[in-house]
């Protein structure tokens, strides 16, 4: 007799923020075509905030062979989905936008925006969705060669918004990649082959980056009177940082109270693109 061959096991997980039954569809159409495999559905209806998509990711980030299959009508739903495939090296699917494109392309109309309906597909859109991931993949500097293929490069210390303001401007359709300066560290020969333009150096007043510090410190239960927060620390990191910038030639940035979208405003000038 046949050995019996043990079925490899996979787990869909279902993420929408409605009902959920279109992705829940699409997924036992696609597992159809594979008999032999064990599938094990998860449904997630109704995640509308980042809290319960946190929960989402609490539940299932240890399960083994995942297969996230999404329809979230947000960006900023979006992206943490695509945060969390790319971490955990995971297949995720946005299952309706390639359908929708096509009728878009084909009709020659624009998609209805509504609720329970996936939000306007065109290029501009996929344009958008490939500058997240770009942002996720190459946030602080996770691989040096993403600051020769980004359209812009942030550098700067340790709490000078270079994540949400990497992703503030891959919404705009901006390849960006950032760099984390710490004290004492390798600056990539990367950086140096980028065109001055492209780099912005981020900075920050002493003052406002200890209060920063030491409240994130404080979040983290932890005493906030360190080296991340000590002053002379601080103002010798920026000095680093500012030497730097001067060296490279490049755009500089104080960010002290000035909101991302200030500050994204102010680079996109700099770049000669129009918002």
């Amino acid at each position: 007799m046949p050995e019996n061959k043990e079925k490899i096991e996979v787990n869909i997980i279902i993420i929408s923020d409605a009902a959920g039954d279109t992705a829940f569809n699409n997924a036992t159409a696609a597992a159809a075509q594979f008999p032999e495999a064990k599938i094990n559905y998860r449904r997630y209806p109704f995640i509308t905030n980042k809290e319960k998509l946190d929960e989402v990711f609490k539940e299932v980030e240890n399960f083994p062979n995942l297969v996230l299959i999404y329809s979230l009508v947000k960006d900023e739903m979006q992206l943490p989905v695509i945060r969390f495939a790319r971490e955990h090296n995971i297949q995720s699917v946005d299952i309706l936008s390639p359908s929708v494109e096509a009728l878009a392309q084909t009709t020659g109309m624009r998609p209805v925006e509504q609720s329970g309906a996936q939000h306007k597909l065109n290029e501009n859109y996929f344009d958008r969705i490939s500058a997240m991931e770009f942002a996720v993949m190459y946030d602080d500097g996770k691989d040096p060669k993403g600051f020769l293929e980004a359209d812009v490069v942030l550098l700067g210390v340790s709490r000078t918004s270079k994540t949400p303001l990497s992703l503030f401007l891959a919404n705009k359709n901006l390849k960006v990649a950032n760099l984390p300066l710490v004290p004492e560290t390798h600056i990539p020969k990367e950086i140096y082959q980028v065109d001055p333009k492209k780099i912005i150096g981020l900075t920050n007043d002493p003052s406002v980056l200890n209060e920063i510090r030491r409240q994130r410190m404080i979040s983290y239960g932890l005493n906030p009177d360190t080296t991340y927060s000590n002053m002379d620390s601080i103002n010798q990191e920026l000095a680093s940082a500012q030497k730097l910038y001067k060296e490279l030639g490049c755009y500089v940035i104080n960010v002290a109270h000035r909101s991302i979208e200030e500050t994204a405003a102010l680079i996109m000038h700099h770049l000669g693109i129009e918002d």
